[in-house]
């Protein structure tokens, strides 16, 4: 679960204009923070399968929105994958 201080940080580093929170890379930021908590929690809970299908879900959407973004910009694209370290 992520806390409000760590979701309000990161809005405050993503966000495109003031008010923004609702952008894609904000949106693909938040998402991200949010499944690598689930990652970690799978390193002691090997066996918890069903928030095994919401981390599934939530990588699902981040695809969607990132393969969204690409179409419509492809260099706020390319700076978001290497600020959140996605791909290499």
């Amino acid at each position: 679960m992520i806390t409000k201080e760590k979701k309000t940080t990161t809005i405050e580093k993503f966000k495109t204009h003031e008010g923004d929170t609702g952008s894609p890379e904000v949106q693909i930021a938040i998402l991200t923070q949010r499944i690598d908590e689930l990652t970690k929690h799978f390193e002691t809970h090997k066996k918890d399968f069903h928030s095994r299908l919401g981390l599934m879900q939530l990588v699902g959407q981040r695809k969607t929105l990132l393969s969204y973004l690409r179409k419509k910009d492809a260099n706020r694209y390319s700076k978001l994958i290497k600020e959140l370290d996605l791909r290499k």
